[in-house]
């Protein structure tokens, strides 16, 4: 038992060494191509924003308000904070690049223990978890941040009160919700794991529907400080198609 012991830390520590380097590589990477990295961090801010051009196509009347320039400027107060938040912002996004790459080590460290059916099941678990999460913060960096901004950016108490945005500000504020829309995101493979430890029933969710509405469309309202019922709703109904999902598989 000792030996297998062991036998399994070093691989354990194999499969770590590898996680480190490929994110180490990937953050690297990151770091080299500064312009195109945050220049994908602040097109929000811009109003030729791909959001922006489809809400010009769809609403006509949205063209004159999108068009506009948005009043503020962006602020550095500190010395070393832009090189700071230039190697956070490059070690975030080699995990991200990195992400398949670290689960599929992970599968590989886990796959000898489990049975035939348990690795199907587990590599479908892991690749439905991943998407969902990756649309979690799609929808934040294309629907959520981008009206969030807008509307707190341009929101003065009085006119001669001037937005000037830290920097530091923009970019935690849209790494933090892009993090908090791919966790709400999960909520389906939250209510298959209770629904499997038998913890959650499907019944129960089917029961409390108009409850859970009604909480998601206040954790919507909280996430989306703009105030307009159309942002509500984008983030509203997808959280509720996965509050659906998540009862079917609760059964």
């Amino acid at each position: 038992m000792a030996t297998s012991f062991w036998d399994h830390l070093d691989e354990l520590r194999s499969v770590l060494i590898r996680c480190v380097v490929a994110w180490g590589i990937c953050a690297v990477a990151a770091f080299c191509f500064r312009d195109a990295l945050f220049a994908f961090l602040f097109a929000p801010a811009h109003p030729d924003f791909i959001t922006y051009r489809l809400l010009r196509y769809i609403i006509p009347s949205f063209s004159e308000a999108a068009q506009s320039t948005i009043p503020i400027s962006f602020i550095n107060t500190q010395l070393a904070a832009q090189f700071t938040t230039h190697m956070q912002v490059a070690a975030l996004a080699g995990v991200v690049i990195a992400f398949p790459y670290l689960l599929w080590q992970l599968y590989g460290f886990l796959s000898p223990a489990l049975y035939p059916h348990e690795k199907r099941a587990a590599g479908r678990i892991i690749g439905f978890g991943t998407v969902l999460f990756l649309c979690g913060v799609a929808l934040n960096y294309l629907v959520i941040f981008p009206f969030a901004f807008r509307f707190l950016a341009t929101y003065q108490v009085q006119p001669e009160v001037v937005n000037q945005i830290a920097l530091d500000s923009y970019v935690s504020t849209l790494l933090i919700l892009s993090l908090l829309m791919g966790i709400l995101f999960e909520m389906p493979m939250v209510a298959w794991a209770l629904g499997k430890a038998g913890l959650l029933e499907a019944a129960w969710l089917k029961q409390y529907r108009r409850h859970a509405l009604v909480a998601l469309m206040i954790i919507a309202a909280v996430i989306t400080p703009t105030g307009d019922a159309f942002t509500l709703m984008l983030v509203t109904i997808p959280l509720y198609i996965l509050y659906e999902i998540s009862i079917r598989l609760a059964a």
